[in-house]
């Protein structure tokens, strides 16, 4: 059969839907240049393929460029066509950045933290996935016999990532009915978002090629556990060394590490209608979920919003340059680039405030009346997307870390969003994302 290679040039948009165009592979060192057309209402198409109000209508034109240090191009020695795909930014057509690229957006929160506080940010997303099948394989839950029983999803999983160039760590069968967990190594920038948004694509075209098909949506079932995204987090400096570590701070924090989670903290309330961007993401959100609730800073908490991870060595330069936090407020509902670029804007809030330190949790914070809860610091996360929307959209500042008409449209895509699940209960709400992701 004839063939000629396509690559797909993609943005991961406001839903965190990979979308795009294709064009013939020869043609990638010219499209790096002029791009390929891409129309501004297309940010406001939902998960659901609605399209939500839009301030652009039919008018406007707009380049995605795609960027060649991220194409992906995977055989997978099956006998079927490559899984080719490249990541690319959104700017108009003199090649500025468009306000609403997500990508171009999180490059200027990584600006930001280099311009306040002095450092790079070294990250890595884990994932957690679960697979559509009627079929649950009972007792499985951390078990040889759940990973067994998709050994080869998980070794197919490995090679393409590791053909992709991203860093493995580990892949192993989670809690959930058929759910399972992939973790990749740390990158330094814009590249463990890109990472993310690869991972994603690859770990639903390798569960295609073994028979399966693979979803990302925050939770299934209602009454069960959901998928989270965790963010693993740290700073270095302009020679590589590590500064998020100070063996005299509080849990090890440094001051730029402990402002930092401050900032988050502080403003968590009104970003997780970025990090945590479904109906259902809400579901998961609650005590006792092993997810977040709070806006609190937990030391080998996974209950907490922000963990400080383990460490496991006792030599101090080895720890300092283990030491990190995780933000378990997300899920892949969100776009990697505007949920990594939510947290980063915060901290950096948190360092030009200069913030002190968080303290760090030391019990069950349901244990707490509300006035106990305000009295520590303490909020209760909002219970639903639409109380979400409502502190982000009233949140002056947090709105102003974005490009100027950013949130207004985000907000509209997000209702529109939700104009889709009116008449639905839960389980009904959790079948539909469970299609979308």
């Amino acid at each position: 059969m004839i063939n000629k290679p396509l690559v797909f040039a993609l943005t991961s948009d406001f839903s965190g839907t990979a979308r795009g165009k294709s064009f013939p592979l020869e043609d990638l060192p010219a499209r790096q240049l002029k791009g390929i057309g891409w129309t501004p209402t297309n940010v406001q198409i939902t998960c659901f393929d609605s399209i939500a109000e839009s301030p652009f209508g039919a008018l406007g034109d707009l380049l995605l460029i795609p960027n060649a240090e991220t194409l992906v191009d995977i055989d997978f020695e099956d006998g079927s066509l490559p899984e080719r795909f490249v990541i690319g930014d959104v700017t108009n057509l003199a090649g500025e950045p468009w306000e609403y690229c997500s990508r171009s957006i999180l490059k200027d929160a990584l600006n930001q933290l280099k311009k306040h506080g002095g450092a790079s940010l070294f990250s890595a997303f884990e994932h957690e996935f679960q697979i559509k099948d009627n079929q649950v394989q009972a007792n499985s839950a951390y078990a040889l016999s759940g990973f067994s029983n998709r050994r080869q999803l998980g070794e197919v999983l490995m090679a393409a990532l590791e053909k992709a160039g991203l860093n493995l760590d580990s892949f192993m069968k989670e809690y959930g009915a058929n759910q399972y967990e992939v973790v990749v190594g740390p990158e330094t920038g814009i590249k463990s978002a890109d990472f993310a948004v690869i991972l994603r694509e690859l770990t639903r075209a390798s569960a295609k090629r073994c028979g399966l098909d693979a979803t990302f949506s925050p939770i299934l079932d209602p009454d069960s556990v959901g998928n989270g995204v965790h963010i693993h987090m740290s700073f270095l400096d302009d020679d590589g060394q590590p500064l998020t570590y100070d063996a005299n701070g509080v849990a090890g924090m440094s001051t730029l590490t402990g402002s930092f989670i401050a900032g988050i903290l502080k403003y968590l309330d009104s970003i997780v209608a970025l990090t945590a961007p479904s109906a259902i993401s809400y579901i998961r959100l609650a005590p006792n979920r092993w997810s977040a609730a709070f806006n609190n800073l937990g030391f080998l908490d996974r209950e907490a919003a922000v963990r400080i991870c383990p460490l496991s060595t006792k030599d101090e330069d080895k720890r300092a340059k283990q030491y990190n936090f995780e933000f378990r407020a997300a899920d892949a509902a969100a776009s990697p680039y505007l949920a990594l670029a939510s947290v980063i804007y915060a901290g950096v809030q948190g360092i030009k405030d200069n913030l002190p330190m968080p303290n760090i949790t030391e019990q069950d914070l349901t244990s707490l009346s509300n006035e106990q809860l305000s009295q520590q610091g303490y909020t209760r996360l909002p219970q639903s997307l639409e109380a979400a929307l409502a502190l982000f959209e009233n949140n002056d500042v947090v709105r102003g870390w974005f490009p100027s008409g950013f949130a207004d449209v985000y907000l509209a895509h997000k209702r529109g969003e939700l104009a889709c699940l009116t008449e639905l209960n839960d389980q009904q709400r959790c079948d539909k994302y469970k299609d979308a992701y």
